[in-house]
């Protein structure tokens, strides 16, 4: 399996991790209405939900791009590149969220879409 492929695994992660930091160790989270929970925190436990939404939000079209990338034979060493940077800006996307820092986290959003952006260029070029 290429390493392409495997980001996707490691991406699929990433909502969970900022999941559990918006609920680590916080003793009155509501099993039962967790959504509800979510919506009342502050601070750092509020930007780890938004960063948990919004890398399920990318996490759809990146997998779109890495496996259309895949299915066409598109260049396997730029297919694993581009994936490779997406997972490190979206890691980075997340943390810049999680310590409220704007700027830095929209950047990080914008070298995730360019590699989304180039897995799909790759893919027409094949």
């Amino acid at each position: 399996m290429t390493f392409a492929l495997w980001s996707l695994f490691i991406a699929m992660w990433l909502p969970l991790i900022w999941a559990i930091i918006a609920k680590w160790g916080f003793r009155n989270y509501d099993h039962s209405a967790p959504r509800e929970w979510l919506v009342r925190q502050e601070g750092f436990r509020q930007r780890a939900a938004w960063a948990q939404s919004n890398a399920w939000e990318a996490f759809a079209q990146f997998a779109a791009a890495v496996l259309t990338a895949h299915y066409v034979g598109a260049d396997q060493t730029w297919a694993n590149r581009l994936a490779a940077v997406f997972v490190v800006a979206r890691i980075f996307h997340g943390v810049f969220y999680c310590i409220n820092r704007s700027v830095l986290r929209s950047i990080a959003w914008v070298l995730g879409l360019a590699a989304v952006t180039g897995l799909f260029v790759a893919a027409a070029l094949a």
